[in-house]
This record gives C-alpha cells, sequence and structure tokens, in this order.
C-alpha cells in the first residue's frame, strides 16, 4: 500500500496535505526515482525488534498490538487527527480509479479500515480528490447511500475553493450523476449532467472530448428514461464528432456505436442494432485482434440481440465462443467471464435446454457469492436469473423462496425504485400466478406499474408491458372494466409510437 501511494502520480488538491504525506512516505521509503524497499523494510524490522509491529507471512499482511492502538491514540492525541488524515490519504494515493478484478479486490479489503478512519475525522479536514476515491471504494461495494454522501461533500468543497466552472468541480458533478444513475435518480442525474453539459461547451468548446462524453452521459441517461427521440441526435452528435476528431477506429467512437446500438435494441430495433455492432465488431478484429477485451465485448452485444432476434442458434455458437475467449484472456472468475457464462446460460433458456441452463445459473450465483459477496446487486441479478430458471422448470416453491429473498435484498441495496428490483418483483408475480395466488399477483403488479409510471413514462415500453400483465391479470379475476381500461391505454401508445 505504501508503495503503491508513493508511486501514485495524483496531486491533491490540499498542497500542505501533500507535502505531510510526502514526507511520511519519505521516511517510510519513497525517493525522487521510486521505491526503497530496503529503507521500508528497515523501518519494518526496527518496528519489530521492539514489538511494536508483527508481520503475519501466510496473508502478507501487517498488525499491530490492540495495546499499542491504545497507547498511540492517548500518547498522541494532539497530532491524532492529522495521522489519521494522513493515512486515510495514503489509502486513497495507494489505488487507481480502473477497474480490472485486482483493482476491485484491493478496494475491497479496505473498505473496513476507510470506515473506521472517515468516521473519525471532520469533512471539512480531508481532502476532496481523497474523498472521491475513498468513495469509489463504497461504490465498489454497492453502498450507494455513503458513495452519494461523499461525492457531494467533494463536490461541493470543490465548488468553494475552486469555483464552479473548474474542470474537476465537473468531474465531482459527474461522479455524483453516476451514483444517482445507479440509485435509477433519472432526473437528478440529468438534472447534474445538464449542468456539466452547458459549463463544458462554454469553457472547453463542442469538440472536446470531456464535452463529448458529456453529452453521451446525458444521452446515455435520456435512454433509460426511454426518451429515444433525445437521446438518438445526441448519440448522433457525439459519434460524428468523434469519427472527426478521434476517428472512425478509436475506441471512444466505438463506444458511442455501442451505446447507440443498445438504444436500438430497447426501442426494439433490432436490425439496426445488428448493423452497429457488426461494424464494431468487424472493426475492433482489425484494430485491437481477435482475443481483445474490447472485441470479445463487442461479439458479446451482438449475441445478444441475436438472442433478441430468436436467432438463438447463431447465439448460442458465438456466446460459447465469448465464453471461451474471456476464459483464455481474462480468466474463469472475471467479471465478463461470468457476465458471458450467463449469456449462454439465458440461450439455453430461451431454448428450453433448461437442464444445461441451471447448472450455469447456479455456478455464476456461488461465484458472484464468493467474489463480491452475497448483496452485491449482481450477485442478486445472478440470484433473480436463477429463479426464473426454476419458475420455467415447474419449481415454484424453489421460484419463490429465491424471489422474495433477492427482493427484499434489492430493496435495501438498490431501492425500491431500481429496474432490477422492479423487475424481480414481476418474476415473482409471475410465480405467484401459477401458484394460484392471484391476489398477491395484482399487489406486485399495481406496485410495478405505478413506479414505472413514476420513474419512466406511461408510454415507456416497460410501463406498457406492465400495464398489459396486469390487465390479463384483471381479466383471470374476471375485472373485466379494469382490464379493458388498461389495454386501451396500451393500445393507443402502441398507435402512437408506430404512428397510425
Amino acid at each position: 500500500m505504501f508503495e503503491k501511494a508513493a508511486l501514485s502520480q495524483v496531486n491533491l488538491d490540499n498542497s500542505e496535505l501533500q507535502d505531510e504525506v510526502t514526507n511520511l512516505l519519505g521516511q517510510l521509503g519513497k525517493q525522487d526515482t521510486g521505491w526503497s524497499s530496503w529503507t521500508f523494510q528497515k523501518v519494518i524490522m526496527r518496528l519489530g525488534s521492539h514489538s511494536l509491529i508483527e508481520y503475519d507471512h501466510q496473508n502478507r499482511t501487517y498488525s499491530i498490538h490492540p495495546l499499542i492502538h491504545h497507547w498511540s491514540a492517548t500518547t498522541l492525541e494532539g497530532n491524532r487527527s492529522l495521522m489519521q488524515n494522513l493515512v486515510l490519504t495514503i489509502i486513497a494515493l495507494s489505488f487507481s480509479l480502473t477497474f480490472t478484478e485486482d483493482d476491485f479486490m484491493y478496494r475491497r479489503k479496505l473498505l473496513k479500515h476507510t470506515t473506521n478512519l472517515i468516521t473519525s475525522l471532520k469533512p471539512e479536514d480531508i481532502d476532496p480528490l481523497v474523498v472521491l476515491h475513498i468513495a469509489q471504494i463504497y461504490s465498489d461495494a454497492v453502498r450507494l447511500k455513503e458513495t452519494e454522501a461523499l461525492q457531494v461533500m467533494a463536490m461541493e468543497k470543490r465548488k468553494r475553493m475552486l469555483g464552479d466552472d473548474h474542470p474537476d468541480t465537473l468531474i465531482s458533478m459527474e461522479e455524483v450523476a453516476g451514483t444517482y444513475w445507479g440509485l435509477g435518480r433519472w432526473s437528478d442525474a440529468e438534472a447534474l449532467l445538464l449542468v456539466v453539459l452547458g459549463k463544458r461547451r462554454l469553457v472547453l468548446g463542442d469538440d472536446h472530448p470531456d464535452t463529448l462524453r458529456g453529452m453521451e452521459h446525458l444521452a446515455d441517461t435520456y435512454r433509460e428514461q426511454g426518451r429515444w427521440s433525445d437521446a438518438e441526435p445526441l448519440y448522433f452528435v457525439v459519434m460524428e464528432k468523434r469519427k472527426l476528431v478521434l476517428g472512425d477506429d478509436h475506441p471512444d467512437t466505438f463506444e458511442t456505436m455501442i451505446n447507440l446500438a443498445n438504444m436500438y435494441r430497447y426501442q426494439g430495433r433490432l436490425s439496426d442494432a445488428e448493423a452497429l455492432e457488426v461494424v464494431v465488431m468487424e472493426k475492433t478484429k482489425r484494430v485491437l485482434g481477435d482475443d481483445h477485451p474490447d472485441t470479445i465485448m463487442s461479439m458479446s452485444n451482438l449475441a445478444n440481440t441475436y438472442s433478441y432476434q430468436g436467432r438463438l442458434k447463431e447465439a448460442d455458437a458465438l456466446q460459447l465462443v465469448v465464453l471461451e475467449k474471456s476464459k483464455q484472456v481474462l480468466g474463469d472468475d472475471h467479471p465478463n467471464t461470468l457476465t458471458a457464462m450467463g449469456n449462454l446460460a439465458h440461450t439455453y433458456r430461451e431454448q428450453g435446454r433448461l437442464d444445461d441452463a441451471e447448472p450455469l445459473f447456479v455456478m455464476v450465483t456461488e461465484k458472484r457469492k464468493q467474489l463480491l459477496g452475497d448483496d452485491h446487486p449482481h450477485t442478486l441479478r445472478a440470484m433473480s436469473h436463477l429463479a426464473v430458471t426454476y419458475w420455467k422448470q415447474g419449481r415454484w416453491n424453489d421460484a419463490e423462496v429465491l424471489q422474495v429473498v433477492t427482493m427484499e435484498k434489492m430493496k435495501r441495496v438498490l431501492g425500491d425504485d431500481h429496474s432490477w428490483t422492479l423487475e424481480n418483483m414481476a418474476n415473482l408475480a409471475n410465480t405467484h400466478r401459477d401458484q394460484g395466488h392471484l391476489d398477491d399477483v395484482v399487489a406486485l403488479q399495481e406496485a410495478v406499474m405505478e413506479k414505472k409510471k413514476q420513474l419512466l413514462s406511461d408510454g415507456h415500453p416497460d410501463t406498457l408491458k406492465s400495464m398489459s400483465s396486469l390487465a390479463a391479470t384483471y381479466r383471470d379475476l374476471g375485472h373485466l372494466d379494469n382490464a379493458e381500461a388498461l389495454e386501451s391505454i396500451v393500445e393507443e401508445h402502441k398507435k402512437h409510437r408506430d404512428g397510425s
């Protein structure tokens, strides 16, 4: 950790704190040209000779006896806050904000230490950049409320210290908007992103990479709200400008094409999605190579579109290639490998190959639990997919038990309004329907429909789907007036969408 912090190229906003950290790391082994392991080992040996520190060779960790903790807390009372701030800062500097598996697992180990430190410090004493790094640790653990609080703290401090228009302030605003995204708070995310985009256009110009990134994030937010007519022109502007500024074969250009293709898939414009995804796949193969992670991801996107088109054999064949390449390039436990395994399992399920799908879903769920924890959203998502498989197998009690557990955890971790929570509620309603518990079905479907109206719109495809499901249940119960009213709304929106 100390070596990683010493080698970090990140500069803090607080220059005095930067000097204090540099001085402390210098005593431990930081040099102008790098890091001295010999100096660090001499410090550790000197501390060990006085029984102030112990080294666990098996786990490769250092520990301090509780009595030493107590002594230092009472003896260093006057400087305790400074020392805690220095340690928190070193922790923040010891990792990057990249998303490899090693980065992710390292940050998970830091959660307990950062929680103990940050709760004992005054918010105004912590550097904004440190706050943003610590927020990433909470974000990895999907403790989004704490993530939001830390990011808002950093944003407000940067506004005071640097001004509303400073690039670092705008980055902080983007970080907050990203967390709102994770919480399904699309309107809040949109409001911040509009401010960021306006300021970047004014300061940096329309063609600056940061402006284009902000424009794309705003388009993503419109897409999630089902505001296709607002999202599509933004995607086209970003794509064309990136082609012009960066070139047709730049990874950022590919990213915009992929996001546009995802929107087409959500709209049901599967031929348009396929056309873009084929182009991206061929270009990434040529530019990056067949085995590059971005190429593998482009193959996965195309396979998913094949699945939506009902071309299950083609999807199956491509997903098998994706899974094998992911294992070879990234490893069996990499998140992208597990996603590929889940996608293949989904295709097997759609083909009716439930006995092939189930063990894959079980494996994904168990690996997600092992790597991420029982309550991580990706673990819960895997549990939800496994429960649907149980439902399709006619194992309704097994499905119900898993769906109830998943629903309660999703509500607690993600919130009542998150799309995955609502999807799981709809799946539980399907299970209750087959069990003959129609009153429970109505309660769940009404809750899902009202939430989707509130979060998306009456005409959003997901809202219309929930209306159709509820109308079918009303018919089963003999509530024909309620059923016909909903069916009429659905039909009107479909006519309007189709332009008829």
